[in-house]
């Protein structure tokens, strides 16, 4: 019996061995300052390592920032210079070896940067010492205790267009093999799509084609730099989960197809994390809607992600074409064999080392 869960899937000249896939999830365990800031460290390499022996069909390293203020804590992975690119080429090179498609998101936080660690409270840290004054759209603060963000000029948007650029191409250079540019979660990129958080009256706010123009120039920025052979994904909010003044599921619709257009390969459909009174319908799958959705309405290639954590709810989503692949978040946290164990339950192989396999 076929288990489409474990069916190899083909993006441009890349095949991916499952649909089981980890998701970018930040480890803040990164040096906050110093030449060795942003830089990855043991800690990152045994955590994709114990994932990538685990099974997983492509790991998808933490939202890695492309400047030094566009990280989300000051303990974040970069890749601004090749220190950092040298530090994560031993993670791809390993999970290469394995039988796992090495994959990196890029991202600039925006007005979300400069926040500390989740264990420590999240708040905003404050510039001076590890903290810095965060950017946006627009001078419109993510929450109350947060700060007013710089108002970015079109400038200095040009500026950050080409980090994301030269970070893809260090990915590269470090031997990723799928690079996700991060459009959601009410970071950077998404605080343009959105009317909430991008108020701006030029040529980057107001209209749905001014708001989605940034993204679409960093699309096609990495695109040039991303050899054509090789995907690149699109990670969504495909709502902010507000009642006026959100971004919404049509208008994710309506992005997906010019996504497309500019050569994103699949996208990653995720949804909230912009801020405002959101009310968020939390339970088992409650993003693969959204993510049917597009496949079915522009037959782009997506990925669900969100509160996915038995074997044979996957393999439904993914049976139903409901997605082509299902990223697992917190689940991989707490169990990084997780794609063997759901092999077995189905009936099913995944990949595993030699060093496992005959124990298997």
């Amino acid at each position: 019996m076929s288990v489409a869960l474990f069916e190899p899937f083909t993006l441009r000249s890349l095949t991916f061995p499952n649909r089981v896939w980890m998701a970018p999830m930040c480890q803040y365990s990164a040096e906050t300052t110093g030449p060795e800031a942003g830089v990855a460290r043991d800690w990152h390499f045994a955590h994709y390592a114990a994932r990538a022996t685990g099974g997983a069909g492509l790991i998808l390293v933490e939202a890695t920032a492309v400047a030094p203020e566009g990280r989300i804590s000051p303990a974040d992975l970069g890749l601004w210079n090749d220190a950092q690119t040298e530090g994560l080429r031993r993670i791809a090179g390993f999970l290469k070896e394995h039988g796992t498609v090495p994959g990196i998101q890029i991202g600039h936080a925006g007005r979300k940067a400069s926040t500390n660690r989740p264990w420590e409270g999240r708040g905003p840290v404050a510039p001076g010492g590890d903290g810095w004054q965060p950017s946006g759209p627009s001078p419109v603060p993510f929450a109350e205790d947060h700060p007013v963000p710089t108002e970015l000029t079109e400038e200095r948007i040009r500026e950050i267009t080409g980090q994301f650029a030269d970070a893809a191409r260090r990915a590269l250079a470090a031997g990723f093999e799928v690079v996700e540019v991060h459009g959601a979660h009410g970071y950077l990129i998404g605080e343009f799509l959105s009317p909430h958080s991008n108020h701006r009256t030029d040529a980057y706010g107001g209209s749905f084609e001014n708001r989605t123009r940034f993204a679409l120039e960093v699309v096609d920025a990495v695109r040039a730099v991303w050899p054509e052979d090789l995907p690149v994904f699109f990670r969504v909010s495909a709502t902010d989960w507000l009642e006026e003044r959100g971004w919404t599921a049509d208008e994710t619709v309506r992005f997906a197809a010019l996504l497309r257009e500019h050569g994103v390969d699949l996208l990653d459909v995720s949804s909230g994390g912009n801020g405002g009174p959101a009310r968020i319908p939390v339970g088992p799958g409650y993003q693969v809607p959204f993510a049917a959705r597009v496949k079915a309405e522009t037959g782009l290639p997506v990925a669900a992600v969100g509160l996915i954590t038995e074997s044979g709810q996957a393999e439904k989503i993914v049976a139903n074409d409901e997605a082509d692949a299902v990223l697992l978040g917190r689940e991989l946290l707490r169990d990084a064999s997780w794609p063997r164990r759901a092999a077995r339950e189905l009936g099913a192989e995944t990949h595993a080392p030699s060093q496992y396999a005959w124990a298997i």
